[in-house]
């Protein structure tokens, strides 16, 4: 057998994923005071289009939808350059004191 490259035709979904969760839960960590923590309980996404190489730069963007004293809302976008929906989720965070 001769070697051959492999060329994956895009990133796992995994890696949308964790941009999804980070920023959401970012996004409800930045409306909290200081002492005060949160961690997802919950969260849902939507892959739209693949992400490969080609690409090219990618967008995460998190916005809080509610914030409360016990459970946090939020919704996450992932965009490439031109502004293309790539991926999008919502999550549930529960708020806590560290």
């Amino acid at each position: 057998m001769t070697p051959t490259s492999i060329r994956p035709a895009g990133v796992h979904g995994g890696l949308s994923a964790t941009l999804l969760d980070s920023c959401m839960g970012l996004a409800v960590l930045s409306t909290l005071e200081k002492g005060i923590g949160q961690t997802t309980l919950e969260f849902k996404i939507s892959l739209l289009r693949p992400i490969a190489p080609e690409t090219g730069l990618i967008t995460a963007e998190g916005i809080v939808l509610s914030s409360g004293r016990r459970v946090g809302t939020a919704e996450g976008r992932i965009t490439d350059s031109g502004g293309r929906l790539l991926a999008h989720g919502t999550t549930t965070c529960l708020i806590f004191p560290r």
